[in-house]
């Protein structure tokens, strides 16, 4: 039984090591806040192993690992809503500073700082979509998760995450088209 539980044991870890990046940046992402985004981190590795014995398997490691983030991220923004003082703007990301996490072939620093004024664009419009348009949207687009996947992950109907992705991505559009 003890070599059982040391597999388990190491195969969890495995998964936390190869994983761990994908739902901190997800996370990153979607709340903008370095170290909120590592305590939900924290606690979807955490609810994860606690559950892990019960993994039955029928989606993929990491569709649900994302379903436990999006879970614990829904719950941080209705919490949020409920003690909206209680986050201080002093540990969000600041906007321009994400310009900075995306490599850039761009040769000028005229064209590096028009290619980080973009991304900050960018992410002023994802922050003005709905919890649903901007949870699929980071999905898809930071992710780069399928339909399916994304499906899988937050539970929604394939037509509700088609819906909600050409929402958001019709919403950024004019508002980086708006913004130039």
């Amino acid at each position: 039984m003890a070599r059982t539980d040391e597999l388990a044991a190491q195969q969890f870890s495995d998964v936390v090591a190869g994983l761990r990046p994908q739902i901190f940046r997800f996370l990153l992402a979607s709340t903008r806040d370095e170290d909120l985004s590592e305590t939900l981190t924290q606690e979807c590795f955490l609810k994860a192993h606690r559950n892990w014995a019960q993994f039955r398997g029928d989606s993929s490691v990491v569709t649900w690992l994302m379903r436990i983030a999006i879970n614990l991220q829904k719950d941080h923004w209705r919490n949020r809503r409920l003690q909206f003082w209680r986050q201080a703007h002093t540990q969000s990301v600041d906007p321009d500073e994400a310009g900075d996490w995306l490599p850039s072939g761009e040769r000028s620093q005229e064209q590096r700082l028009l290619a980080r004024e973009k991304v900050a664009q960018v992410w002023r419009a994802v922050d003005g979509l709905s919890e649903r348009q901007r949870t699929v949207f980071l999905l898809r687009y930071v992710e780069e998760m399928d339909l399916s996947e994304i499906v899988r992950s937050t539970g929604l109907t394939e037509g509700t995450v088609k819906a909600h992705l050409s929402r958001a991505l019709a919403r950024v559009r004019a508002r980086v088209g708006g913004m130039q």
